[in-house]
């Protein structure tokens, strides 16, 4: 007993000090892998720490420690401007602070959904939080549900708002477009739309989103049962927008020149509507889209050649011709519009409508031709940032007053156009049978008998298609959901945790945008489309950590790329974001970018 009493129990050596530091070792273990704090957690856990504190330590050849070079483009594009404000979370190891860096850090590592995250090594994450480890997939989940409680669409407004305001040379012309998610689950049996990409119908929602003039996401607005785009524009869109574009004309400026227009929007035929172009010319608002009803060509002497400033600032050649044209069949939609026509290479011209009289032929085309910004975004957000992609399975109520398509119109709908389209196959038939030549009088008897079935075959249908279309018009196409026979209501997808993590990756997709477009002159005239290639590839390359905390300084080596051309580009996207002197958030530590020697 004397002998035992005697140890120093901080004795390395001593039986009690390894029993200490194997429990202390099993605690850790029972945390996860990577856990080195578990004093903090247990803190965290009881609610005595509200985050644990951001701190670094030097380490080299971190993965993906690329990424950080996006931290200051993700700042200066607001990832945690607002974060405080408009989001709170209960005291823990992880704060609001180091979930926003963690979500944006995985959308630009192209990390695609929550549950892959599980197969990345979480203490390399760690590294690049100021932490042992990064929240488990279970955590990260926790936390995001407890995030979209707060004031999401606030939050994505508000962001939307000082984008505007920042570049407000893009605003001036809008690309509105719907984007169909299609839903492969079977929790609701939601409405079904036409996936233009996949040319077939499924049962999906529908998100309108509006960019600028150069395809940046400025804001999207989601819609469970999709009232089409006009209804959209018109409810939703056009009243944030005239509330957050700057620089708008005053009512002095708009009296005196009626002509103005306070902004112009440009989308694909969907918005087609002599009304909805008269009601927003009214407005002082300009629409522009393709003519749905062209009528015949323009004689050829009426185009002339126009050099046009493309979107990007090169000089493009169109063939190209303009008129007034009066559209609207109703006295009371009917407008005057410029109608644009471009002369393509085939002869084929294709033909703009716009209410915005005080552009010239170039000035209306350009932006028309360059919808497909729009269309390269949602195809390029598809595939790096799985923006299709569920977040959660939450199902929410829908709204008894929102009006929905009637089943039963829909299915006499169905009907009568299948019909319509078998009548159209039939008439082709006939055709091929009464024109042809060099037969025998055999063969035209035979001819003739079968033209003659087939002719009293298209009268039954026609007859068929005339009642159809009668009981279809005794029918409402639009009823409101409360209204929805017994087993057609459905419930909508959950769209808070959706809507925040869009905003999350338009902010990584901003942030990355500028990235790129400093790269691109420095990648020369043959390699400019391999901007963003060359950014994802420095995101997911190694570095060393560097903390001084003397220095009050954090220095992000970056590995040697594969190429010198590739590391002279490197060299100054270093010295350009140095000169941001960014500090890492929840911290004093300034950034310092550099490459390893």
């Amino acid at each position: 007993m004397e002998i035992a009493s005697s140890q120093d129990p901080s004795d390395p050596s001593s039986p009690s000090s390894s029993k200490s530091e194997r429990s202390k070792e099993d605690a850790t273990a029972s945390m996860g892998v990577a856990t080195t704090n578990p004093e903090l957690r247990i803190l965290a856990a009881i609610g005595k720490i509200d985050g644990a504190p951001t701190e670094f330590k030097s380490c080299e050849s971190v993965s993906s420690a690329g990424i950080l070079m996006a931290l200051p483009a993700l700042l200066s594009c607001g990832l945690l401007r607002h974060c405080t404000r408009y989001f709170t979370l209960p005291a823990g190891y992880y704060d609001a602070i180091h979930i926003f860096l963690m979500l944006a850090f995985m959308t630009l590592c192209r990390v695609k959904s929550i549950e892959n995250l599980s197969s990345s090594p979480p203490g390399e994450w760690g590294k690049l939080l100021g932490l042992d480890r990064c929240p488990s997939v279970k955590t990260l989940r926790a936390k995001l549900g407890l995030l979209t409680k707060g004031q999401v669409s606030e939050w994505s407004a508000k962001l939307s708002e000082e984008w505007m305001q920042e570049d407000p040379g893009n605003v001036g012309v809008l690309y509105i477009d719907g984007h169909t998610r299609v839903y492969h689950g079977a929790q609701t049996e939601l409405p079904k739309h036409h996936v233009a990409r996949q040319r077939l119908c499924a049962r999906a929602t529908c998100d309108y989103w509006v960019n600028g003039y150069n395809g940046l996401p400025f804001f999207r607005v989601n819609c469970a049962v999709d009232p089409g785009m006009i209804s959209v524009l018109e409810q939703e869109i056009i009243p944030e927008l005239e509330r957050s574009i700057p620089n708008q004309p005053t009512k002095n400026e708009l009296k005196e020149n009626p002509q103005l227009s306070r902004f112009r929007l440009v989308f694909d035929r969907e918005g087609y509507s002599p009304g909805f172009f008269k009601r927003q010319r009214a407005n002082h608002i300009a629409c522009q889209t393709y003519h749905k009803h062209q009528g015949a060509d323009w004689p050829i002497e009426e185009f002339s050649l126009h050099q046009v400033k493309g979107i990007t600032g090169e000089k493009i050649e169109m063939l190209l011709a303009e008129r007034g044209t009066l559209l609207g069949s109703k006295l009371s939609e009917q407008i005057w519009v410029k109608e644009i026509r471009k002369l393509t290479q085939s002869g084929k011209q294709i033909s703009i409508v716009s209410t915005e009289w005080l552009a010239n032929p170039g000035e209306i085309a350009c932006p028309q031709f360059g919808r497909w910004y729009q269309e390269n975004f949602f195809k390029y957000m598809r595939q790096e940032f799985n923006l299709d992609r569920l977040i959660d399975y939450n199902l929410e109520e829908v709204d008894d007053s929102t009006r929905v398509v009637n089943p039963a119109w829909r299915r006499i709908d169905s009907v009568t156009r299948a019909k319509i389209g078998k009548v159209a196959r039939k008439k082709v038939k006939l055709h091929d049978l009464t024109i042809g030549g060099g037969l025998s009088t055999t063969q035209i008897e035979t001819y003739m008998e079968k033209a003659a079935l087939l002719q009293e075959e298209i009268e039954q249908d026609r007859v068929e298609i005339e009642e159809l279309k009668k009981q279809r018009k005794l029918l409402s196409k639009h009823i409101e959901h409360k209204d929805l026979p017994e087993g057609e209501s459905f419930l909508q997808l959950a769209t808070r945790s959706k809507q925040f993590i869009d905003t999350i990756k338009i902010i990584a997709y901003r942030a990355e945008t500028a990235m790129a477009d400093f790269v691109r002159p420095l990648l020369g005239e043959h390699h400019k489309d391999e901007a963003r290639t060359y950014i994802k590839k420095l995101y997911q390359s190694e570095a060393n950590l560097v903390p001084d905390e003397k220095e009050g300084t954090l220095t992000v080596e970056i590995h040697s790329l594969a190429t010198p051309k590739e590391n002279e580009i490197l060299k100054k996207l270093c010295e350009e974001i140095n000169l941001t002197q960014t500090e890492y958030p929840n911290t004093k530590m300034k950034l310092i970018y550099k490459m390893v020697s």
